[in-house]
């Protein structure tokens, strides 16, 4: 039994199995994403993820760095205006060059980022990035592509069920291979763009000069000693995510002139 015999009617399954399954849409750039578990259901697992993570990390004890965090940090949840999220916020100790938001507004900022950070729209930049992957449901896609993968290789499981063993396992390991670099990791990178382009834009609603992107990821750049091949990376490489800015910057610009108060970079350390 050949492969290409079994591919159609199982490939015909899992369309219909997908299809008949949820979508959502972005709210901020339009696009329909696969969506199998429900907000309350993401935001939950962001919860119990955060409370695991500050059990185990170490609260910085920067009182001045940690009330900027929490200042940009509400004045992006703001800009987000996502009032059904329960915001919070904490600078962790450590060396990662990292932040991230879970969902439901749980940020979180690595001290080691803020010498790259370098001031207030540094940062705002950094977090609307984060709070972008939360309020676009990053997350939970993730989950459900995931979803969608188990689903498909069961099928094709159980399609090849009476084939060679040798075969089935080709053809399974095949299909693994194809899905993460074909699926899952380019979905991954549209993640990283989608949530650049919405962040750009809460940092510029939050009051924040926009153009300081451009900044933060050349300093980003200027760090990074040693990188992978950008096919197999789950982020855009910093020269791509500079020329996306570029590109969106007169939308951000215009998003920040209308902003209520404009405070340029911010506070500077």
């Amino acid at each position: 039994m050949h492969l290409q015999q079994l591919s159609w009617p199982l490939l015909v399954s899992c369309c219909l199995v997908l299809t008949s399954l949820g979508c959502s849409t972005v709210r901020e750039t339009g696009r329909r994403q696969l969506m199998l578990v429900t907000s309350d259901q993401e935001q939950t697992l962001g919860a119990q993820a955060y409370q695991e993570v500050l059990s185990k990390a170490k609260r910085s004890t920067d009182a001045r760095m940690t009330a900027v965090v929490e200042r940009v940090g509400k004045r992006i949840a703001g800009a987000a205006d996502r009032p059904d999220f329960r915001w919070e916020f904490a600078l962790i100790e450590s060396d990662q060059v990292n932040a991230f938001c879970l969902p439901g507004g749980k940020i979180a900022v690595y001290t080691g980022i803020l010498p790259i950070m370098k001031n207030e729209a540094g940062m705002a930049v950094v977090v609307g990035h984060e709070v972008a992957h939360a309020v676009a449901r990053h997350g939970g896609e993730r989950i459900s592509q995931q979803m969608s993968v188990e689903i498909i290789q069961e099928l094709l499981a159980q399609g090849l069920a009476k084939a060679s063993p040798t075969l089935r396992s080709g053809a399974l390991q095949a299909f693994g291979v194809g899905a993460q670099v074909g699926a899952l990791l380019p979905y991954s990178r549209a993640h990283e763009s989608e949530a650049d382009q919405i962040g750009l834009i809460y940092a510029a609603r939050a009051g924040y000069d926009p153009r300081e992107a451009i900044g933060l990821w050349r300093r980003m750049e200027a760090s990074r000693k040693s990188r992978g091949l950008e096919f197999l990376s789950t982020h855009p490489r910093e020269e791509r995510r500079i020329g996306q800015f570029e590109k969106e910057m007169p939308a951000a610009l215009e998003a920040y002139r209308a902003a209520r108060q404009q405070y340029g970079v911010g506070e500077q350390w």
